[in-house]
């Protein structure tokens, strides 16, 4: 940020001095950036007004409160009036103005909803404890398109941007065991290769288990139904469990041809081909249906040297341009499983 104007940043959470040692240890250094450590608002706004910034950070929301209320800070009729507040000083002295709230369990923003609609744009950061990657995904933006993501890493200097998320996401996919599929799913316009696993173990228990993680539990019962009544696999004795590599959370249906097929690798023990890649949706019939963006989806697999794309026939039959891929169109359960190599 330096020549670029200043930058005031606000914290009702830590100390100067713990802001302090976490700049030394990333190596930030810029008298550009000034450091405010206060929570009361009528504070804050002097210091805006005083220093002009470019930038202001509120770091949080959830710890700031103006004496003109009396509840506590954090509550819903703080939230909403200091957002307001900060709102108004800052759109009126043309400083952009980034706010942090906390988040609940369920991982939605603490506090009045109202906060995600006074606000231009709403962000959010993802990343599971136990995994070194965060996902910056965007889920309200008036200024452009939602639902775009950038992939980063946390290192020692920060989090650090992932140019190609997908080779990072497939890069220790060494061996080619059974139960392993890749699959290109789509955040935003960006398409990701992801790496699904499966396991199928016979359950010791009277009631077979399904477990699902980074994937719609639901989805995966439905799709073990279909595999059941439209390709005739004996799956009612048998545990199964559905793993999305590296943490990364899937919710669009563009995946279900993948999961099928991971279930059926595993319950057959039969490796899928380690440059094939699966997409398409799965509905009740057994019936493979087109999905969106297929031509961003083609480009990923060949930019990342796969050589065979199983897609939705009648994805197949409106492809314009030519790839440097075997692609393969499927219209059943059933046709997808043989053109695997499952029958």
């Amino acid at each position: 940020m330096q020549g670029e104007g200043k930058v005031l940043y606000v914290s009702g959470e830590e100390s100067a001095e713990q802001v302090k040692i976490r700049a030394d240890r990333l190596g930030i250094n810029n008298e550009n950036i000034l450091f405010l450590g206060e929570t009361d608002i009528e504070l804050i706004e002097n210091h805006i007004l005083e220093i002009k910034p470019k930038l202001v950070i509120i770091d949080s929301i959830q710890t700031m409160y103006s004496d003109e209320i009396s509840s506590a800070a954090g509550t819903v009729s703080q939230v909403r009036e200091i957002t307001a507040r900060i709102m108004r000083i800052c759109k009126g002295n043309d400083i952009t103005t980034i706010i942090i709230g906390h988040v609940t369990k369920e991982g939605n923003i603490a506090g009045p909803r109202v906060l995600e609609h006074m606000v231009d744009t709403v962000l959010y950061i993802e990343g599971e404890r136990y995994f070194s990657y965060r996902i910056l995904r965007s889920v309200k933006n008036r200024f452009g398109s939602t639902n775009e993501i950038g992939m980063f890493e946390m290192q020692n200097e920060g989090m650090v941007e992932i140019t190609n998320p997908s080779s990072v996401l497939i890069s220790e996919r060494e061996d080619n065991p059974s139960g392993s599929v890749i699959v290109a799913s789509m955040e935003g316009t960006r398409p990701l290769l992801i790496e699904l696993q499966a396991l199928t173990t016979p359950t010791v228990f009277g009631l077979p288990r399904r477990t699902a993680n980074g994937i719609d539990y639901n989805r995966l019962t439905l799709l073990v139904a279909v595999l059941e009544k439209k390709a005739g696999l004996q799956l009612g004795s048998q545990d199964i469990y559905l793993n999305v590599v590296s943490g990364i959370h899937i919710t669009e249906p563009a995946v279900d041809l993948g999961m099928i097929i991971a279930v059926a690798s595993s319950f057959k023990n039969i490796a899928i081909e380690k440059n094939t890649v699966v997409i398409g949706e799965v509905g009740l019939t057994g019936e493979v249906r087109a999905v969106n963006l297929i031509d961003k989806r083609l480009k990923e697999a060949e930019k990342l040297g796969f050589k065979i794309c199983i897609i939705p026939e009648s994805n197949k039959k409106l492809l314009k341009e030519k790839y440097k891929l075997d692609i393969i169109g499927v219209r059943t359960v059933n046709e997808a499983m043989k053109a695997a190599g499952l029958k």
